[in-house]
């Protein structure tokens, strides 16, 4: 037998042992992980259980880089540093807790496709990982360890 199917065999043998929700919850960590600390490096204020809490206010190096060296169009740069910030903090929150699974893997993917064509078109590596974890929970949705498992029922 070819050595090559015998080890892929061996690997979904493998495979098959971990649960769906165990990968469902990875990606949602994952993604939280990203947009989250994404968000923290905007925001402004002091910090509860090391974390800063105050969405509204975002830092003045924020509104520089929407103003400077982002390229978003259509949107004023302060106007675009809110969505982005605010939407980035909801929805990564949204995603760790397993609530509105499907629509925030959405919002975030249309997130990371913005950055990927009008800010850092060089680091589609890093946004094809980011977009396949997304697609994942857009598919799958958030599992059996989510708040959406719990108000489904």
């Amino acid at each position: 037998m070819n050595i090559f199917l015998l080890t892929d065999r061996y690997a979904k043998k493998l495979a098959d042992v971990i649960p769906e929700a165990v990968l469902q919850l990875a990606a949602r960590v994952s993604m939280f992980m990203v947009f989250w600390f994404s968000a923290q490096t905007k925001l402004a204020g002091s910090e509860i259980l090391g974390q800063k809490w105050m969405f509204w206010n975002l830092s003045s190096s924020t509104f520089a880089l929407f103003e400077y060296d982002y390229a978003i169009p259509l949107l004023p740069p302060v106007i675009a540093a809110y969505l982005a910030t605010i939407s980035e903090f909801f929805f990564s929150l949204f995603i760790l807790c397993g609530l509105l699974t499907r629509l925030s893997a959405l919002a975030l993917l249309i997130i990371t496709l913005v950055i990927q064509i009008f800010v850092y078109p060089s680091s589609w590596p890093q946004h094809l990982l980011w977009g396949t974890a997304l697609l994942y929970l857009l598919s799958a949705g958030a599992g059996v360890v989510s708040v959406d498992r719990l108000i489904g029922r």
